[in-house]
């Protein structure tokens, strides 16, 4: 990957398509141009060539996608799993010849803290939910005896119709009580969106839910409902050695493509010309300037916002109002003996129990590749802290906030551990949060973006936060450039997804 950025001057032999930051809905933009995109029509084309680049303001591509090492085992300390039951991720690992690589979680169950103590997390709930009526005896101690009775009488509550947007924490609790939320909703979107349940939309976010809403159908009859429990098979996937290397294995197909990855770049304005547009980086007082055919925005909301302040003003303005949420990882190599006994792959802790971290990831337990690379004395764990609008949890340097999670993992498994290693990674604005009216502002976005030729949006705020949805999200934006810049995407055949 190519540091830094030469001043280039467009040619009218050359067109040059960029695609601006190198997180994963980026790298598979610019690896979908480098790898499928062609004149779109048959006639000649000056000097037959494409130029595709992307500009990544990092020292390394990946965005939230990174491996670290940690005790001598090389871990995930980004996303560490996608939707298996979604095809865009799993049918991006088989088209970088992956297959053999992908791996999915063991078997085994996660916690939740709740009153000080943990609980098998309940089966029979989608995004904390409870769906099951015969599974409701799951819920028993994470809920008390009234709030479970409260549960079962779901159905006998009226039931209206949804017609508008609503925060997942007033639909829930009308229809099964505030406990459900605070102690069952809030860890799991704590763990997806660093959000609040008071503030993400039912429909962005737990979209089977919406659909049962927006119908006015009680929740307790749902389970056997596909629309809710979604098609078999493996829920997550993974790759063995991490997902954090799939942002690497697209930086080198880019490139063995004749594409070009730039690292260390900052774009920092976005102009259009009378044949495309003009790129500025560089310092202030000595830019450098890039002119392409078509842009592709794969930055986050606050970022591409400014970009697309002078040229875009109502796509900014939907960016600009889109807030996000700074999480840290802190992995640990904790002496065996210290974790002997403790099972599962992992707790989740509610806001509600007033702690730091929101979640402790067994990975020894979780992976089999990790427990089969890490054979020494050690166990490997992850644990996340960071919610949306209390940034002051993360603001403690490397050693204190790693201390401050370790000590509260002691507290709440109830034994002393002392790691032998640790490594702290920050991801600072790293989730955009949904809330109520997020899909309409993201339309309108994509709207005054349409009529642009030459531009394309694509990332983590339009389609989900998961890598399947990034993808999909980067298909669009490529589908969506190549309308207006005469790009024939011949094996993209489904299109954009939506």
């Amino acid at each position: 990957m190519r540091k830094g950025l030469d001043t280039m001057e467009q040619t009218t032999a050359v067109r040059r398509l960029v695609v601006v930051g190198g997180g994963i809905s980026g790298l598979v933009a610019a690896y979908r141009l480098a790898t499928q995109a062609g004149p779109a029509d048959p006639g000649p084309q000056p000097e037959g060539r494409t130029e595709i680049v992307v500009l990544e303001s990092s020292p390394t591509v990946g965005g939230k996608l990174a491996v670290a090492e940690v005790g001598g085992v090389t871990v995930d300390v980004g996303a560490e799993s996608m939707l298996a039951r979604r095809p865009e991720g799993v049918g991006l690992l088989a088209e970088l010849g992956l297959d053999d690589e992908v791996v999915h979680p063991r078997a085994a169950s996660a916690s939740v803290l709740s009153r000080g103590n943990l609980y098998p997390l309940p089966p029979g709930t989608v995004m904390g939910v409870p769906v099951d009526r015969t599974r409701l005896s799951g819920l028993a101690g994470i809920l008390d005896e009234e709030e479970v009775a409260r549960v079962g009488h779901e159905s006998r509550r009226e039931v209206l119709r949804v017609t508008e947007d609503i925060d997942v924490a007033s639909w829930v609790t009308w229809r099964m009580g505030r406990a459900v939320v605070d102690r069952l909703v809030e860890p799991l979107l704590g763990g997806v969106y660093a959000g609040n349940a008071d503030r993400l939309s039912l429909r962005a976010t737990v979209p089977q839910l919406w659909q049962r809403a927006r119908a006015g159908r009680p929740l307790l009859d749902a389970y056997t409902q596909p629309e809710v429990t979604g098609p078999g098979g493996p829920v997550f996937a993974g790759l063995r050695g991490g997902v954090g290397q799939l942002p690497l294995v697209l930086a080198r197909g880019i490139e063995d493509a004749g594409g070009e990855v730039r690292t260390g770049v900052t774009v920092r304005g976005l102009t259009r010309t009378g044949q495309g547009w003009r790129l500025e980086t560089g310092p202030a007082g000595s830019p450098d300037f890039l002119d392409a055919d078509g842009v592709i925005l794969a930055v986050p909301p606050a970022a591409a916002a400014r970009l697309l302040a002078a040229e875009v003003p109502a796509a900014a303005e939907g960016l600009g109002a889109v807030e996000t949420a700074s999480v840290a990882v802190v992995a640990a190599a904790v002496p065996r003996e210290q974790l002997e006994g403790v099972t599962g792959t992992g707790l989740l802790i509610p806001p509600i129990e007033n702690r730091l971290i929101k979640a402790a990831t067994f990975s020894s337990n979780k992976w089999r590749w990790v427990s089969d690379e890490n054979r020494s004395e050690h166990l490997i764990v992850r644990l996340s802290l960071g919610r949306a609008r209390e940034e002051t949890v993360l603001q403690r340097d490397d050693t204190e906030l790693s201390d401050l999670a370790v000590a509260e993992l002691s507290d709440v498994l109830r034994r002393e551990v002392r790691p032998a290693d640790t490594k702290v990674v920050r991801w600072g604005g790293a989730l955009p949060q949904y809330e109520v009216g997020h899909l309409d502002r993201v339309h309108r976005i994509r709207e005054a973006v349409a009529g642009v030729r030459g531009l394309a949006v694509c990332g983590a705020v339009f389609d989900g936060v998961g890598i399947p949805a990034c993808i999909a999200a980067a298909d669009r934006a490529v589908h969506d450039l190549g309308t207006t810049v005469r790009i024939d995407l011949r094996t993209l055949a489904s299109g954009p997804r939506v």
